[in-house]
Order: C-alpha cells, then sequence, then structure tokens
C-alpha cells in the first residue's frame, strides 16, 4: 500500500462571492436594528470612519512597499516570507470587516434615505455615507494588500506550462 503525497496547505485568495454575502447580510441586519432602535440610539459617531480610512492608508502603503520588496526593486531590502504571510492574514480579515461594515454602513443610509425622518436623520446621513466610502477604501486596500503578497512567477515557471 503506497500512502499518497498530501497536498501542500494553500491560502486561497479571498473570494468576491464572500466579501459579497457578507456585506448583504450585513446590510439586512443594519435595516432590521436600525428600524427596530433608531429612535433611542446616539448620534453617529466619526471615528469609526476615519479609523476604516487610517486602516485603509497603511494597508495601501504597506501593499505598495511589499510588492517593490517581493518584486527585489534596487534599494529595496528583501521581504521576509514570515512578514508576507502576516500580511496576508492582515489583508484577508480586512477584507471581510471591511465588507461587513460597507453593508452595515450602507443598510443604515438606506434607511436613513426611506425611513429616515427629522433632524437626527440628517445627522446621521453623512457619517453613514463617509463611513461606508472608508469601508470600501478599507476593502480595496485589503484587496490590494493580498494581491502584492502573490509571489510572482519565475520565468523557468511560465516555460514549462507551455506546450
Amino acid at each position: 500500500m503506497s500512502q499518497q503525497p498530501t497536498p501542500e496547505p494553500r491560502l486561497q485568495p479571498t473570494s468576491a462571492a464572500t466579501l459579497v454575502v457578507a456585506a448583504l447580510v450585513s446590510a439586512a441586519v443594519a435595516w432590521l436594528v436600525i428600524s427596530n432602535w433608531y429612535g433611542v440610539m446616539p448620534d453617529l459617531p466619526w471615528l469609526p470612519a476615519f479609523t476604516l480610512l487610517a486602516l485603509a492608508i497603511v494597508e495601501f502603503t504597506l501593499a505598495q512597499q511589499t510588492r517593490a520588496r517581493i518584486e527585489r526593486r534596487p534599494g529595496r531590502p528583501p521581504v521576509e516570507p514570515l512578514a508576507v504571510a502576516r500580511y496576508v492574514v492582515l489583508a484577508k480579515a480586512s477584507s471581510l470587516a471591511g465588507a461587513i461594515f460597507v453593508g452595515f454602513t450602507a443598510g443604515l443610509a438606506l434607511w436613513l434615505l426611506v425611513d429616515g425622518h427629522g433632524m437626527h436623520a440628517e445627522r446621521d446621513l453623512p457619517v453613514a455615507v463617509v463611513s461606508m466610502a472608508c469601508s470600501a477604501a478599507l476593502v480595496g486596500a485589503a484587496l490590494w494588500l493580498e494581491r502584492a503578497c502573490r509571489v510572482p512567477k519565475q520565468p523557468d515557471q511560465d516555460n514549462s506550462e507551455q506546450p
């Protein structure tokens, strides 16, 4: 009886379908929560929006630096493989969290446009829209970081795949 080699574990790229489903479920939950308890909630804070934007900027910068180091551009030190693994985990977690925030803030903004009335809703709508944009920026930066961490194909790999 011969043992078959076990496949090497691989981390798959983030699925767009996963992000879309997370955003849609989050939007539905936001709609339900907001429609039932909006009257007793305090004003929406700006801090989460700016925190998400700061994370997006950090991850975008990290993606640029990591890509340059993986490609071994002149003047850049080589990248440590463990650091790249950590960046990928950060990117995957950030893209999912960002998608959840996009969905929640989109559900909130939509509810405020459709059912929200009064001064309280008018103050919260800009916060919801800016939060949604910052969340989308985080998703984009996280996906860019994940892509930047891919190891480029070597020239000999390209030739061996061609018939």
